[in-house]
């Protein structure tokens, strides 16, 4: 491979809280094993719980049809679960003696009755979908996605006009993706409208910062390291503060009970995280191997 063997010595003003990875130190495939390796993981996670389940992922009562109910109660998960007694009702405990309940039952009289018959408080009115409708909005976040994929692949091939910075940024964003689902199915976070909205969040936040690394190298004066710098000084900085900002949202909206915000928050983190290893290893890896050794002199 041919790769420049020194490093270049660059003072960049303002940068001087973000290191400097010696990247003449590692190979391409060395850069690029981490990330693949974790889209390689995430994806065995993604297929196993398919397999195990029948989905990709845990669907919420919006794309399933059911109902949900909140509710208070000093008891135990397992002393709510023996007052309901219907083992096809899914509790899940919220934190601050908090539960919700979910049944793929749309007329749930019998169980409000019987939470309200235990004592429990704070009893939610009940949030009902029918499967019909749900069955139709798990379609129409599927193709929502696909199409806002679709369209951010073409956008950026049309940018680029060459294959390999182009594909580069994609698989970025695909991996981008598929990590926070995997890492959905371990921490037990459902796909709900919600959080589909988070997912075609972090396809925003993923192009927007490998584009920033591409049009740096491939389209400003100086050298690779240098523009490459100058695009991490930016890029590193904005990810970081949205990180924060994410964290910080998640920890206020866990506090004070916040439906669905904890669990938007918990996907942007990860897969911002995700994004900073994606786009600094494998899109840098990727780049440098076509500045260096494919293109064409």
């Amino acid at each position: 491979m041919v790769t420049p063997t020194r490093m270049v010595d660059i003072a960049l003003p303002g940068a001087d809280s973000l290191p400097e990875i010696d990247y003449t130190r590692y190979t391409n495939r060395q850069l690029a094993a981490v990330p693949l390796a974790v889209l390689g993981v995430a994806l065995v996670v993604i297929l196993g719980w398919y397999v195990l389940t029948g989905a990709p992922v845990d669907l919420g009562i919006e794309f399933t049809g059911g109902t949900e109910f909140r509710f208070s109660t000093g008891d135990s998960i397992e002393q709510v679960r023996a007052t309901v007694g219907d083992p096809a009702v899914e509790i899940t405990p919220l934190g601050g003696n908090q539960f919700r309940l979910e049944t793929q039952q749309v007329n749930v009289e019998a169980i409000q009755g019987q939470l309200e018959a235990a004592g429990y408080s704070s009893i939610s009115v009940p949030v009902s979908t029918a499967p019909d409708f749900g069955e139709a909005a798990q379609t129409q976040a599927l193709i929502g996605l696909a199409i806002a994929f679709a369209g951010m692949a073409v956008l950026v091939f049309l940018m680029f006009r060459t294959f390999v910075p182009s594909i580069a940024v994609v698989l970025s964003a695909f991996s981008d993706i598929v990590i926070p689902i995997a890492l959905m199915n371990v921490l037990g976070i459902q796909l709900s409208l919600g959080t589909v909205a988070a997912l075609l969040m972090l396809i925003g936040y993923s192009v927007d910062s490998d584009i920033l690394l591409n049009n740096h190298i491939l389209r400003r004066r100086g050298g690779f390291y240098e523009s490459a710098y100058r695009a991490m000084r930016t890029g590193v900085t904005m990810t970081l503060t949205s990180i924060s900002a994410m964290i910080v949202m998640t920890i206020v909206a866990s506090i004070l009970d916040i439906p669905l915000l904890p669990s938007i928050g918990l996907i942007l983190v990860f897969g911002l995280f995700a994004d900073l290893m994606n786009t600094y290893l494998l899109n840098m890896s990727l780049l440098r191997w076509y500045k260096y050794e494919g293109v064409t002199r």
